[in-house]
């Protein structure tokens, strides 16, 4: 069974009875943490209970194939429905798992945990499609998503972000769904407890002052020098973005959403407006060591080459969503491609 995204944690919270195993995969492994613990919390109530789980990492089970049937058949001394976590899973645990699932053991739930697995990896299209098993995916979450997160867990704590801090969140988050969390944690302990019944404001300000800027700095100047033609300063930045395990699918999400508020930009210029007024336009208000940079951008690009850019952009998140090709070869060479073509407006 093939979970969609947007089904992924509704399924988590309760899987269908005849599923016997669920693979939980992606490149937002925070995300696939919280549902690798969601799936388990649908069976068990103690993540920590010896007696109704048992933990199999990937080597474990190549070396020794039978004792997934053994934890699976295995009866609680306490009694319950038991859980057998798989850690680690590539393909070349296929064949044990298919195996298994033609012939399943036990009432027990099996939650095996997959990396970025692409579309043809033979593992994901196992559980893809065996009828009593189920893949759920986990993709850096889209605007859609994260905006549901962080209204989600600041409302649970009596808060509200203004719509300028809205943005900011959620221009620095969405990386990885554990980091994530984990700023808005601490958000709002910053904000402290509201009153039963309160509900109070998250400011543009709180969310400046709480909220971590480095991974927001280190994706705007991959941006920058992309929109700005800065080839050597690209491959810096981007090395950068790297090595702190940015995901190229949040770098393309960004970069569209920064081309749609060039977009809107340039559309009030054409209406009247100043250069000036364009740029304060933007939304969240742009950071003041920014300004000069999307200044720039604004002299350089047009409507129409803004539409060319953000057309390679949307067409390169849906590559990496779906092709299987690497992400961060995908979103390199879109990003070069526009700062190529960013190069001969600024001559």
């Amino acid at each position: 069974m093939k979970v969609k995204p947007q089904d992924a944690d509704r399924f988590a919270a309760k899987p269908p009875a005849n599923v016997v195993a669920v693979l939980v995969y992606g490149p937002d492994s925070g995300l696939v943490r919280q549902r690798i613990e969601k799936l388990t919390l649908s069976v068990v109530d103690d993540l920590a209970d010896p007696f109704r789980l048992a933990d199999i990492s990937d080597s474990e089970l190549k070396s020794d194939p039978a004792r997934l049937a053994d934890e699976t058949a295995a009866i609680s001394m306490l009694g319950g429905r038991r859980v057998v976590r798989l850690r680690g899973l590539g393909d070349g645990a296929s064949k044990i798992l298919a195996a298994f699932l033609e012939n399943p053991l036990g009432d027990a739930l099996i939650v095996a945990e997959g990396g970025e697995l692409g579309p043809r990896s033979s593992l994901r299209l196992l559980f893809e499609e065996a009828e009593n098993a189920a893949a759920l995916p986990c993709y850096a979450d889209d605007a859609s998503t994260l905006g549901e997160v962080i209204r989600t867990r600041l409302g649970a704590a009596g808060l509200k972000a203004e719509p300028a801090a809205l943005e900011y969140l959620m221009a620095h988050l969405g990386s990885d769904r554990g980091v994530t969390q984990n700023e808005l944690e601490k958000l709002v302990l910053y904000m402290g407890a509201s009153a039963k019944g309160e509900t109070r404001e998250v400011t543009l300000s709180d969310a400046r002052d709480c909220i971590g800027d480095n991974a927001g700095s280190s994706l705007d100047e991959v941006i920058d020098a992309a929109l700005g033609g800065e080839l050597e300063n690209l491959d810096t930045a981007l090395a950068r973005a790297r090595a702190a395990d940015t995901n190229a699918v949040l770098i393309l999400n960004m970069l569209s959403r920064h081309l749609m508020q060039l977009h809107l930009a340039a559309a009030h210029l054409e209406n009247g407006s100043d250069l000036g007024g364009a740029i304060r336009s933007f939304r969240p208000p742009l950071h003041f060591k920014r300004k000069d940079a999307v200044t720039r951008q604004m002299k350089s690009w047009n409507r129409r080459k803004l539409d060319r850019a953000l057309a390679l952009a949307l067409e390169a998140e849906t590559q990496c969503k779906t092709t299987g090709s690497p992400a961060e070869a995908i979103c390199g060479q879109t990003l070069f491609r526009i700062a190529q073509a960013a190069r001969p407006a600024r001559r």
